[in-house]
């Protein structure tokens, strides 16, 4: 498919799902919503994982200016979520510095960013999001405190899933649930691949990918949510620092505005009831929205597990030869 082509049908479709009437949107047996829709749907942007070596030649100063300067322009505030190795040391006691002054929230996101899987016991995982405390300790805006899951996995047994769950309720966390899941660290980890044979590659096509890619899953989990819930929710959406959002989150925030998406406050978005949800499920984790859908057990033609991952979007990447 044609690249440009291809960003205009994206934007084209996330417009129509945001702004038209829901019983259109799908033909699935489904009810409609109880509650009315808002003709613009809102959402916050949440960002993983700030770090110094960005694995290219932008320079982390750089990339904290232009990501700071692109969420500015929009006035809104965003949270970031903290990985201590990635920023323990003074470089990156400065970068989450320049965060807390801007007024964005500072979250934690474990120390280590181990996956709370079959590999990891709830012992080590507790002492590894401990030890990250540390690290986001000295910073105003890191209260409310929030804590967001690495790869968003939650526990592979409901033993440990509850467990942890009681550890951050003692400590006075709330989960920094995303709602809008997506894969945007494997389109950045495409371009840096092609970087190393082809340097002068430009940003363009993959900034459409990107585009392209983050207004479907938008739309897909939007949908979810309102099909599941009966309303519209203020989303979050996860994306990670990097090179790629560096250079094109102005691109990608205006085009979620011209397809009919509202900016808001992350903690405006947190303050949705729906972030209150704990879903017992097995493996826990995943997006809220399609922890949620998975509980429910009425969503199992729409779901599939992992909810975003690089296996589904390599084929289409190879496609456009990207």
């Amino acid at each position: 498919m044609n690249r440009r082509r291809f960003l205009s049908s994206a934007i084209k479709t996330g417009a129509a799902l945001s702004c038209a009437p829901i019983s259109n949107l799908f033909s699935a047996p489904f009810p409609s919503p109880k509650a009315p829709v808002p003709v613009r749907p809102q959402l916050a942007l949440t960002m993983d994982d700030p770090a110094l070596n960005l694995q290219s030649g932008l320079k982390w100063q750089d990339a904290n200016s232009r990501i700071l300067k692109a969420i500015a322009s929009r006035n809104v505030r965003a949270a970031l979520f903290v990985c201590g190795m990635r920023v323990d040391d003074p470089e990156g006691a400065k970068l989450i510095n320049a965060w807390d002054q801007a007024g964005h929230l500072i979250g934690n996101h474990s120390y280590s960013h181990l996956a709370y899987m079959e590999r990891t016991s709830y012992a080590d995982f507790a002492v590894d999001v401990l030890k990250n405390e540390k690290i986001i300790a000295p910073y105003q805006n890191r209260r409310p405190q929030l804590f967001r899951y690495p790869f968003l996995k939650e526990g592979d047994t409901a033993e440990k899933r509850d467990k942890f769950r009681a550890l951050l309720k003692e400590r006075g966390y709330r989960v920094g649930h995303v709602t809008i899941d997506a894969s945007d660290w494997y389109v950045n980890q495409r371009l840096l691949h092609r970087w190393e044979t082809q340097p002068n590659t430009p940003v363009a096509a993959y900034r459409d990918y990107l585009t392209a890619h983050l207004l479907d899953r938008a739309a897909f989990y939007r949908q979810l949510a309102i099909d599941l819930l009966g309303r519209d929710i203020r989303h979050t959406l996860l994306v990670h620092y990097n090179t790629l959002n560096a250079m094109v989150l102005p691109d990608v925030m205006a085009a979620f505005e011209s397809a009919g998406w509202q900016w808001v406050d992350a903690s405006l978005a947190f303050e949705d009831p729906v972030f209150q949800s704990q879903p017992k499920i097995v493996p826990a984790g995943e997006s809220l929205v399609w922890a949620l859908a998975k509980e429910s057990g009425r969503f199992a033609d729409r779901l599939r597990y992992p909810g975003e991952d690089d296996v589904y979007e390599r084929p289409k990447m190879d496609a456009l030869q990207l």
